[in-house]
Order: C-alpha cells, then structure tokens, then sequence
C-alpha cells in the first residue's frame, strides 16, 4: 500500500488505498506507518470530509501514542508534568494543573514559558482569589526575568493593572507588549483604553487608531477611538467614530440573530418526534 499509493494516477484509488493504508496501520498498532498516508491523503484531498475525519483520529492515535512514549522513557521528566498540566487544564481543573506547573519549576525553575502558564492556570479559575491574582501577577513578572521579550507577559500584567486600577502600570506594560509584537492588536486596545481612562486623550489616538486599522468591525475599538478623539477635541473624527460605533454593534447582532436561529432549527431537527399515543 505505500508503494501504491505514490504509484497511482487514479485519484479515487489513491484515495482508498491511502484510507484502507491508514486503517491497517492504526488496527496493527503501528501507528507511526500511517505517516507515510496522512501525509499523502492531506496534500491530495485537503478539503475531503472522509479524509479528514479519518486523519483526525490518526492524529489523535499519534498523539496519544506519543504520550505513552514519552511517560514511558522518561517518566520524572519535566515533560509528563507538562502533559498532565495541558491534560488537567482542557478538563478545567485548575488547582492540579497549578501544582504541576510548580513540580515543574522544582525541577527547574528557569524554564521558558511555565511561569507564564503557571500564571494563566490561577488566572483561569472561575473564581480566582485575592491570593490566586498575586500569586499569577508574580508569576507573569517571574516570567519576565527570564524572557524579558514575552509581549503576552507583558500584556497580562497590564490587563492585571488595569483591573486594579493601577493605570500607570497598565500603560507600562501595554506600551511594552505593543513594542515587542507589533501585530498584538489587543495591546494597542489596552494601552489605548489606559490611556483614556488616564485621561491623556491624544496620546490614546494613535494606539487605537492602529487598533481599529487591525479590528475594523469591532464596537469596542470604535468606542474607545471616539472617547479619545471627543477628549482631544476632534468632534468631527468623534462623531463619525459613534456612526461606526452604531454600525458595527448592530451588525454584531445580526450575526448573533442569525447564529441563535441557526442553532434553534439544528435544535429542532435533532429532537425527535414524539410518538402518538
């Protein structure tokens, strides 16, 4: 099958032998074999239903063979801690996948990127504590010494800040992360928006505009844009801001219409009939 498969011209063919390839690599628990289809079935038929749902599982299959692997040769790695915390955080248990983080940062506390998740991790729970926001905003701020050019770090701390009304810092940190990555269109709405609550009207102009330029349609972007341009004096650029302000929030809607029927009539067909008694 893997040297059918590249020999044939018949598309439908090599669409079967790469599916029938696939199956028998993933039945005989040699998953890694299926690479050799995937790798074929994806660039052949990429927009493929069957094909894609088939690779789905291949995937999975790899992916959880991968795990094992992994568990197995090296079971008191850093790694498995990572897995495990990935694993706990999808199934939103957020006090476990904190306390794999920390294992993590005993084993060695200078690795790239954990503080970080470790601070996402307390910044997910539904109800985050007093402690719990602390505890992350020096977790965000740990992950700084060691990556000083982590523009989410940075934009993290800001919204931090920001909450607790510490605005000068949320401006620190937001002017910060917007440096690091140019393309962080919701740093330039948080420094934008500090900005304007710090009442420095012209100075938000410029962030926001680039904002607005990144998010044309987004109602928050056009609120901000026209607070700042109303504080800076330009009543003009203030009222066409609140037109578009109005446009895009009715847009929203619309959409949000169109999603709730949708969603009512697939409720509707899935719901089966009631018998008559």
């Amino acid at each position: 099958l893997k040297h059918a498969i590249r020999q044939t011209a018949d598309r439908e063919l090599k669409k079967r032998i790469g599916l029938d390839g696939l199956h028998c690599a993933m039945t005989h628990s040699n998953p890694y074999d299926s690479l050799d289809f995937l790798v074929v079935l994806s660039r052949e038929f990429p927009r493929d239903p069957e094909v894609l749902y088939a690779a789905t599982h291949g995937y999975s299959d790899l992916s959880m063979r991968a795990s094992q692997d992994l568990a197995r040769e090296a079971p008191f790695s850093f790694q498995v801690h990572a897995l495990n915390a990935e694993a706990l955080e999808i199934q939103g248990k957020w006090n476990e996948a904190a306390a794999e983080y920390h294992r993590i940062l005993d084993i060695n506390p200078m690795l790239p990127g954990i503080h970080a998740r470790l601070g996402r991790a307390l910044l997910s729970k539904p109800q985050a504590s007093p402690a719990d926001l602390e505890q992350a905003r020096k977790s965000f701020e740990e992950e700084l010494e060691i990556d000083p050019r982590n523009a989410t770090a940075e934009f993290v701390l800001g919204q931090l800040a920001a909450n607790g009304n510490d605005t000068a810092t949320a401006i620190r940190h937001f002017a910060r992360a917007s440096k690091l990555d140019v393309g962080f269109m919701e740093a330039y709405l948080g420094l934008g928006t500090a900005l304007n609550s710090a009442k420095q009207f012209t100075d938000a102009i410029p962030p926001l505009e680039t904002y607005e330029k990144m998010a044309p349609d987004s109602p928050t972007g056009h609120y901000q844009l026209a607070v700042a341009y109303a504080g800076a004096g330009r009543r003009e650029d203030s009222n066409r801001e609140a037109a578009l302000l109005r446009q895009s929030s009715e847009a929203l809607e619309a959409v949000k219409r169109k999603a709730a029927i949708a969603q009512e009539k697939q409720t509707s067909t899935d719901t089966p009939p009631t018998e008559p008694k």
